[in-house]
């Protein structure tokens, strides 16, 4: 098979590329050459907010090509229009942030979507710009030749967002940790390296449509990440579980400052970790344990340092220390 990774360097793009050389695929990547490359991949060189920016893909033919854009739609109606008639099939990396707010708990890929998304739009807000990325792309390939993997959390090695690094790197320096109960609060993600492998199987099995791509629910929970980052760090940190109620009456905000975590019953634990994965799982879709996630996290983490890389388009996550103290009595 003949891919093309736009991006294909951070995070989901490196995953896929590396998935990809490891079924012994022809690996081309589009990105503006900022990081290096695993060996065998065929480097093009172009900066998609730039004129002329898309034209190392001016020719050529691929099979598959995976997009994993996240900010102006219009960057996607370029890309896809390009390539409609030199690809066999677009797969978009988009969001589960697609879906009107709130989404009921349950909801599967009928759900309504939110509205006032346009494929060429300029940047407007997350959900806007994923959701009108997935019409760019719909509208150039076809409903019968695009993949729309609306994902949830992802988690894994080479994460730059900040959400299981936070956790890893807090649970490391030990000491009482504020868990956010409850404990078994149960959590939906994606393994970065799963979500890989289900979207080269997708192409393979020339699938389309959309699918929400996380794990299904009961996987994991907020006991079971948090217990696997003390066993991994080898710390001796104390998890003090708290009362949701506590952690809210403190100021403490869901998901920014105690990242993944989000009360139970909340319209955000509705939305981010209650979906309907029945579609993804009915055609592939397999999820490795929450302690190997973790597990592979932290090594990633200790062989570059200590300090994950961060988006710059992304807020930094995190409790303040302080913050922490004085919830926990300390």
């Amino acid at each position: 098979m003949r891919l093309l990774v736009l991006g294909g360097t951070e995070f989901a793009g490196r995953a896929v590329v590396e998935a990809a050389l490891g079924r012994g695929w022809e690996v081309t990547v589009l990105n503006r050459g900022r990081h290096r490359l695993p060996d065998g991949v065929r480097a093009l060189r172009g900066d998609r907010t730039a004129p002329d920016g898309l034209a190392a893909i001016a020719e050529g033919e691929w099979d598959v090509v995976v997009d994993t854009w996240s900010a102006a739609p219009r960057a996607v109606h370029e890309s896809a229009r390009l390539l409609r008639g030199r690809a066999g099939r677009y797969v978009y990396v988009s969001s589960c942030s697609v879906y009107a707010w709130p989404s009921p708990a349950g909801y599967t890929e009928d759900a309504p979507l939110v509205e006032g998304a346009e494929p060429d739009a300029d940047k407007t807000d997350y959900a806007r710009d994923k959701r009108g990325a997935e019409i760019a792309a719909v509208e150039a390939f076809g409903a019968d030749r695009s993949v729309l993997v609306r994902a949830g959390l992802i988690l894994g090695p080479y994460e730059n967002i900040g959400r299981l690094p936070w956790w890893l790197g807090r649970i490391a320096r030990g000491g009482p940790v504020l868990a956010p109960g409850p404990r078994e609060l149960p959590l939906q993600y994606i393994d970065v390296r799963d979500m890989a492998e289900w979207i080269l199987g997708a192409a393979e099995r020339e699938l389309s449509g959309p699918y929400n791509l996380v794990s299904p629910q009961g996987h994991a929970t907020m006991g079971s990440l948090l217990d696997a980052c003390v066993e991994v760090t080898g710390s001796a940190a104390e998890l003090r579980w708290t009362a949701p109620e506590v952690i809210l009456d403190a100021g403490i905000e869901p998901w920014m400052q105690l990242p993944v975590w989000v009360p139970a019953g909340s319209d955000m634990h509705d939305s981010l970790h209650s979906g309907d994965v029945s579609r993804a799982v009915g055609t592939g879709l397999t999820c490795r344990p929450v302690e190997e996630t973790v597990a592979d996290t932290w090594e990633w983490l200790q062989g570059i340092g200590g300090t994950a890389p961060q988006r710059p388009d992304r807020p930094l996550l995190g409790l303040d220390p302080a913050v922490e103290a004085k919830v926990l009595g300390l």
